[in-house]
């Protein structure tokens, strides 16, 4: 049997605007197992942002229950939060989010910064990381000097140093074109193969495809019966 690492149990989230109350997300149940690749599907508005927020420990719910690697992440406070996203969660975002003024090493280097790694052993970690996504010849290059598929490998890279428990993917070839976009998702494939749990958010049902199970969200709400492909 598969072991359970994130439970989301009657999950909502609401915002007040003024004298008015929003409900972004509806009453949400999610269970991933360790291994599963997840794709979240959704148009835009439906809510998908906001629970990959709630996903990545970003924001807390309204109410509800969320439990991430036996963790009750809606109990913990700012600095617990953090903590808990260093650890368990590796960030993939649209525009990559690299520090233009640093390599590519560095860049994978970071995550590690903040969790006290020495230097020795960071370095050592996030170059076998870039090696393993196919840039060991890119090592000291700047984001200026790589291609956008270059840099999502090395925002991927980053994503996977501290060995989390998830990769969390956010519309991962959103900023690519088709060929190199396909080149992401097969390198997620590899990943998923090697046994990485992904959670991949995004609005296009070809690139949802790419996951063993697709979850669909509309109007803040799952559709209870995951659709498998």
């Amino acid at each position: 049997m598969s072991e359970q690492i994130l439970s989301m149990n009657q999950i909502t989230k609401t915002y007040v605007m003024g004298e008015e109350e929003q409900v972004v997300l509806n009453h949400i149940n999610l269970t991933v197992n360790r291994g599963d690749f997840v794709a979240i599907l959704g148009p835009s508005g439906s809510g998908k942002s906001t629970l990959m927020n709630l996903i990545g420990c970003l924001d807390s719910p309204t109410n509800g229950d969320y439990f991430l690697s036996n963790q009750k992440v809606d109990e913990l406070d700012e600095s617990e939060l953090a903590a808990i996203r260093n650890k368990e969660v590796g960030f993939v975002f649209q525009q990559f989010q690299l520090l233009p003024r640093l390599s590519a090493i560095q860049n994978v280097e970071l995550p590690l910064v903040y969790a006290g790694v020495a230097e020795k052993e960071r370095r050592r970690r996030a170059s076998e990381m870039l090696i393993r996504v196919g840039l060991g010849e890119k090592l000291q290059n700047r984001p200026n000097q790589l291609s956008g598929g270059q840099q999502q490998r090395v925002a991927i890279a980053r994503s996977m140093v501290t060995e989390p428990t998830i990769l969390l993917a956010d519309e991962p070839t959103g900023a690519l074109d088709q060929k190199t976009g396909q080149q992401i998702m097969e390198l997620f494939h590899e990943l998923h193969q090697e046994g990485k749990t992904i959670i991949m958010i995004t609005h296009d049902m070809e690139i949802a495809k790419n996951a063993s199970r697709i979850v669909h969200i509309l109007d803040g709400k799952l559709r209870e019966e995951p659709v498998y492909v």
